[in-house]
Formats: structure tokens, sequence, C-alpha cells
């Protein structure tokens, strides 16, 4: 078996030109290295997960007593941040079949793949009004006019409570956010660097969670009318050149 994510950071962006000369935005992330702290087993936990830890020096100290327990029992180093990640199924040759704790994971599990999902925090913006949280248009700009208002949520005599899930101002940003389907545009082995188009939550050195994509998008293959075919020339070319039925005059 072998782990289907990997812990990383965010580095940054840049742009990537491809072999036809256009420009794609990527973002570097640092994918690894990590170590497998743990395994989940169908008999011991009853489910099948790899606990994986991001190598990164960590003080004495920040580790306490269970933690330290935790990490002597499978003779692993001291690890900052810890996830779970699920188990793919050895392939036929019988990669990655020993998958044991101590072993490393390295970017090279996404060598030949096109698309992972990436989960991380986004950017926390501390108590934002409505204009900025939930992008409302406010109220008139003109000269003795509160502009960024929200105005009345109309709950009054009925039902005299506020619906669960209203829009308004509050506690912004921070949260988890999920990006699907990112293609990878370039990937160094030798530095453990994972290179994917578009955007990603979090600011620089955030931690991110890169797994292989749940449902990844069809491959388009030509233009959209591509695949069609003329039903008159199709029957045509099956009955040798002739059209198929109606009465012979």
């Amino acid at each position: 078996m072998s782990v289907t994510g990997i812990l990383g950071k965010k580095i940054g962006m840049t742009q990537l030109f491809d072999d036809k000369g256009e420009v794609h935005p990527v973002t570097v992330l640092q994918a690894g290295p990590c170590v497998v702290t743990q395994l989940k087993t169908l008999a011991g936990d009853g489910y099948s997960a790899a606990q994986i830890g991001l190598i990164e020096f960590v003080k004495g100290g920040k580790v306490n007593k269970p933690m330290a327990g935790h990490f002597a029992k499978n003779n692993v180093p001291p690890v900052k941040l810890m996830r779970e990640v699920p188990l793919a199924k050895a392939s036929a040759n019988g990669d990655g079949a020993q998958l044991k704790a101590g072993d490393k994971v390295l970017v090279d599990i996404f060598e030949d793949v096109k698309y992972v999902d990436v989960i991380g925090t986004s950017k926390g913006r501390g108590f934002a009004g409505v204009v900025r949280r939930h992008h409302f248009g406010g109220g008139p700009k003109a000269h003795g006019h509160m502009f960024q208002v929200q105005g009345s949520i109309g709950a009054s005599s009925f039902p005299s409570r506020v619906f669960r899930g209203q829009r308004m101002p509050g506690h912004f940003g921070a949260e988890q956010v999920t990006v699907r389907n990112l293609r990878i545009r370039g990937i160094d082995l030798d530095e453990n660097l994972l290179m994917v188009e578009g955007a990603i939550p979090g600011p620089r050195d955030g931690y991110v969670m890169i797994s292989l994509s749940k449902a990844p998008p069809r491959e388009r293959r030509g233009f959209g009318g591509g695949g069609t075919v003329d039903p008159l020339k199709a029957s045509k070319k099956a009955s040798g050149g002739k059209p198929s039925g109606g009465k012979k005059k």
C-alpha cells in the first residue's frame, strides 16, 4: 500500500510558460518530506489509514510526554504537524506493499499524477462588515450617508430572532478551504517542490494538505464537435454508399 497525500507549506506564486508559449499562474508548494508516524489497521482501529507528520525541527520542550511516548513507540522523530491520510491499494508489481511506521513520504507520490486537491486555511481578516464579508452592494454613496451600514435584517415581531445562516457582520477568514482539481505544472524530486496551477488559500509558509484528486476532470479531446457523427453519412457508409431505408422507385 501507499499513502494518497502529503503535508507541506505554501512558498508563493509565480508563472510558467508551456510549449505553446501560454503563461500559467502557479503556486509553489513545499511538499514534505513527511514520515509515517503510525499505521491504522482494520483489526485494531476499524479502518485503514496512515498518520503522517511533516518533518520539521521541534524543540524538546515543545513535545509533551504523551506525544513523546507516541513517537518513541514507533521510533520516529518528533514532528510539529500530523494528519491522517487514506491508503491506496498496492499496484500489480507490488510497489509500496510493505508500508510501515518510520517510512518517508516524498513528493514522488505525485510523479504520475495530473491533478491534486489542496486543503489550506484562509487568511484571517478579523471582524468584517457585510460589504467585505458577503460582497453586499452597500448604501448610497452620497454625502451624509453611511455607505457600509447593513441596515435592517427584517426580524421584528415575528419571528423575533435571527435566522441561522443570516448574512451579517462577523469574523471573516481563518477557515478551512479545499481547492479541487489543481493541475500539476511541475515537480522537483530533489527539493520536494510541487507546482500547481492556480491559487492556494492561506499566507506564505502556511501549512497545506496535498492529496490525490478524488474526482479528476475528464480530458478534452479535440474541439467540442469532434466526437459527433452525421447520421446520414453513417448510414451511407454502412450500406455501401446507398442511403438506408425507404422504398425503391
